[in-house]
């Protein structure tokens, strides 16, 4: 990736960000589309996680991962220091890991 596509996309993400903040108070969105919005937002972020926690070099990546991700995905609803959330998904994972789980 170039420099000039670099900044090109820092220039945009803070542009978008700074609308944001301009036209807070200007614009108001229906109850529903502000529900469609959050849900979207969840959905992004669920498809993520599962194609971090699951998949590696386009293959599964085997059970140790993703259920580090489940234990970390437990205590952080659970509301659980972000600290603790992360030596439990880790310590899960490397434990497995350790007992010969892929």
């Amino acid at each position: 990736m170039t420099w000039a596509a670099v900044l090109a996309l820092a220039a945009g993400t803070y542009l978008v960000r700074l609308a944001g903040i301009l036209l807070r108070d200007r614009v108001t969105l229906p109850a529903r589309l502000a529900r469609l919005t959050d849900l979207g937002a969840t959905a992004l972020l669920v498809a993520l996680v599962a194609t971090a926690a699951l998949t590696e070099a386009g293959g599964f990546a085997g059970w140790a991962r993703p259920a580090g991700v489940l234990v970390g995905g437990v205590a952080a609803w659970l509301k659980v220091p972000f600290v603790l959330v992360v030596v439990l998904a880790a310590g899960t994972t490397a434990g497995l890991r350790t007992l010969g789980v892929a």
